[in-house]
């Protein structure tokens, strides 16, 4: 399955490193660049040349547009998945892995950074003073990922668009920021034919099985909205996120929600301490969920964290979960 992921993933780029030719990052011009981030124009004067990310689907997303040469390092913790076989390998064998936490002022000082790409709770935090803001007082800019630029819902809603739209505009933006417009195009036009294809086989929306992302807690389920990116891997997948109507990117929900919503299929992110094994046995064994029907039927299918986090790596999950989808469908 894994290599045959890293076989379609190298396909759809077709130019981050497979062997095309493309543009290089080094052609891109000096000029400064104006780009719309988060809704605000930001100018950005050169074309940055020590980049540092936070996480793993946003340094994939540098790795996909073959960008690792303008790196200076990464920060991820080491619980996201087998990172050996990824098309991108050698991306993470080039750059430097930085902290195993969250990014820090010290962290990308200390890299030399010009440019420091993360997220809203994907490195970015107010509590932790380390913000766009904080980092432009020491004359280093920033690119906030598309999926978690706040809404203004409330104090900490996330989501502005559509998740794979912040998906295509960060590559578009990408690759304007680093002259590797060609290749950002040709990604996005292999990405969007392989969910086409998926979304051609999807059941009939009266037969499309109501989906539950379930990240993690026990107490309560922290599970994804209609602007992360599950939110558009299931419906392209053929199914319906029971959530949708959350205006959220990840969020907190109660368990009596995901009770009388009654998903047929619960999707486990696979990451963290608790492995998705332990996920499972705790999906089946919690008695308030006895009766959802995910749970009677065992409809329970594993994505890894980064399929689910806005990454390059969403099409493919698309694709394998509605393979699955259509499966369940069949069955009902």
């Amino acid at each position: 399955m894994r290599k045959l992921l890293a076989a379609a993933l190298c396909l759809a780029a077709a130019a981050t490193g497979c062997g095309a030719n493309v543009e290089s990052s080094t052609d891109a011009k000096s000029a400064s660049v104006t780009l719309t981030n988060c809704g605000r124009k930001v100018t950005y004067d050169k074309v940055p040349e020590r980049v540092v990310t936070n996480d793993v689907g946003i340094t994939e997303l540098m790795f996909a547009l073959g960008l690792e040469d303008r790196m200076a390092g990464f920060a991820m913790p080491d619980d996201k998945g087998d990172l050996s076989s990824v098309p991108w390998k050698g991306g993470y064998d080039k750059v430097r892995w930085l902290s195993k936490d969250q990014l820090t002022k010290e962290n990308v000082v200390d890299a030399r950074a010009d440019l420091v790409f993360a997220g809203w709770n994907y490195g970015f935090r107010e509590d932790g003073g380390f913000t766009p803001d904080a980092l432009k007082k020491l004359g280093i800019p920033s690119y906030v990922l598309t999926e978690s630029c706040h809404n203004g819902r409330t104090e900490t809603a996330r989501g502005i668009m559509p998740p794979l739209d912040a998906l295509y505009a960060d590559l578009t933006n990408l690759g304007k920021l680093f002259g590797v417009e060609k290749r950002a195009a040709t990604l996005i036009a292999g990405f969007k034919r392989q969910i086409a294809d998926v979304r051609a086989k999807a059941p009939e929306p009266a037969d499309r099985p109501k989906v539950f992302l379930y990240d993690s807690g026990q107490d309560q389920p922290f599970t994804s909205g209609r602007y992360a990116a599950p939110e558009q891997i299931i419906s392209e997948a053929g199914g319906v996120n029971v959530m949708h109507d959350l205006e959220d990117s990840w969020t907190t929900v109660g368990w009596e929600t995901v009770v009388e919503r009654d998903p047929d299929v619960i999707v486990i992110c696979d990451y963290g301490d608790v492995s998705a094994e332990q996920k499972r046995k705790f999906l089946l064994s919690y008695a308030p969920l006895r009766n959802v029907s995910a749970v009677k039927h065992k409809k329970i299918f594993v994505l890894d964290y980064v399929d689910l986090v806005e990454s390059p790596r969403n099409p493919s999950a698309v694709d394998r979960l509605g393979t699955y989808l259509r499966k369940v469908a069949k069955e009902r």
